[in-house]
């Protein structure tokens, strides 16, 4: 059955600008289910979670369903949901109760710089795994090297969120568990292009942000609630000492929370057809078939891409998310992107905060590349209009 596009479209109000959005890689847009779902936890009226009213039960009621969606969208524990502000706030503090002076830490060259920094900022060894800079891969082997009796986590992401490439997680999972290390998946470029498996993974820590897929800004790290008893972060005397509640600072965002779990509940039902079975499973389906749109339109976007004698495309990865990363000669990545913009087209340029990675590919301090991401809610319109733009530049 073909993904049902026009129907996915539909439920995205931003669209009707008339924009061919093609920066889902730095945040998609917002479903009107959503957008329902802040603004009726709004209108209903909410507190702070503890209390003895009613608005204090419904802001602990949005917690307890924005814990279980997460969880059943990447294949985790609600109780083991770590919720925040961001994925960027959240791996710092986790970072500094799982390691620190003493323990080594690898991480990679390919991946974003919110996996890469908290990290190497903690006082820990740090060990780097190499990409190949030209066809985007991180090889595997390099890992048996990497990790030893001393290596306390592996950071890794599960997708590049410049070029796409989704490494073999698995394998180095399997090799960091083998030394007794932990492994920290960054999937927030992951998340919203396939179904998600963190246990197949071997992730004993799973890094996501809603916003990514069609959420409110809110970030969440799942891991299993006995790993977490185990770690103990710098909190407030006052605050809760449970988990996963004794990861989070301050007072939650509720509304925000709301919308989160409609996102994915928007997820789980975008086909036809998969409105039986659990959430989870609803979600294996419905994710898989987006997966499939993406990527047949990516074929068509990489291929005229390549053909252009004018554009330069970075990494050939074997397995990847629908993300392209170029550079067209003759214009800045900027130039390019308002050149785009200009026709109704909108992309990113830059180093999109792969710090090591476009350093590693030599072109981080001229400017970095322009980066289109496709998502779900992208058509064969979209495609078009951004090869035609990039045409012109020839």
């Amino acid at each position: 059955m073909p993904f049902p596009i026009d129907s996915v479209r539909s439920s995205y109000p931003a669209l009707a600008d008339g924009f061919a959005y093609l920066d889902g890689a730095a945040g998609t847009q917002t479903p009107q289910p959503v957008i329902d779902a802040v603004s009726a936890a709004y209108r209903a009226g909410i507190g702070n979670v503890g209390g003895a009213f009613p608005a204090s039960d419904r802001s602990g009621a949005i917690v307890a369903a924005c814990r279980a969606a997460v969880a059943d969208l990447v294949g985790g524990h609600p109780d083991g949901v770590v919720l925040g502000p961001n994925m960027t706030t959240l791996t710092y503090r986790l970072a500094r109760a799982i390691a620190g002076p003493g323990d080594e830490v690898v991480v990679s060259r390919l991946d974003h710089d919110a996996n890469v920094r908290p990290w190497t900022q903690i006082g820990a060894t740090v060990r780097w795994a190499e990409v190949d800079p030209v066809t985007g891969e991180l090889p595997v082997e390099q890992y048996a090297d990497l990790i030893g009796e001393r290596t306390r986590l592996v950071a890794v992401t599960a997708a590049s969120n410049i070029l796409g490439t989704r490494p073999d997680v698995a394998a180095i999972a399997e090799l960091a568990h083998r030394a007794g290390a932990l492994v920290y998946v960054d999937g927030v470029h992951a998340t919203p292009h396939g179904p998600v498996d963190m246990r197949a993974l071997g992730a004993d820590f799973y890094a996501t942000s809603a916003y990514k897929w069609s959420g409110p800004h809110i970030g969440a790290v799942v891991a299993d609630p006995a790993l977490l008893e185990t770690l103990r972060p710098d909190k407030l005397a006052s605050s809760p000492d449970t988990v996963p509640e004794r990861f989070e600072t301050g007072t939650a965002a509720f509304a925000d929370l709301a919308g989160v779990t409609a996102a994915v509940d928007h997820l789980a039902a975008m086909v036809p057809g998969t409105g039986t079975g659990t959430r989870r499973e609803r979600l294996l389906a419905s994710m898989s078939a987006a997966e499939e749109h993406e990527l047949a339109l990516f074929a068509v976007l990489i291929e005229g891409l390549e053909t252009m004698a004018h554009v330069t495309v970075y990494g050939k990865p074997a397995r990847r998310t629908a993300t392209a990363y170029f550079n067209v000669a003759g214009h800045t990545p900027r130039q390019v992107a308002e050149h785009l913009a200009g026709l109704g087209v909108n992309v990113w340029n830059g180093h999109n905060y792969a710090w090591e990675l476009t350093g590693a590919l030599g072109i981080r301090d001229s400017g970095g590349a322009v980066r289109a991401g496709l998502v779900h809610y992208n058509d064969r319109s979209d495609v078009d209009r951004l090869l035609e733009g990039v045409a012109r530049l020839g």
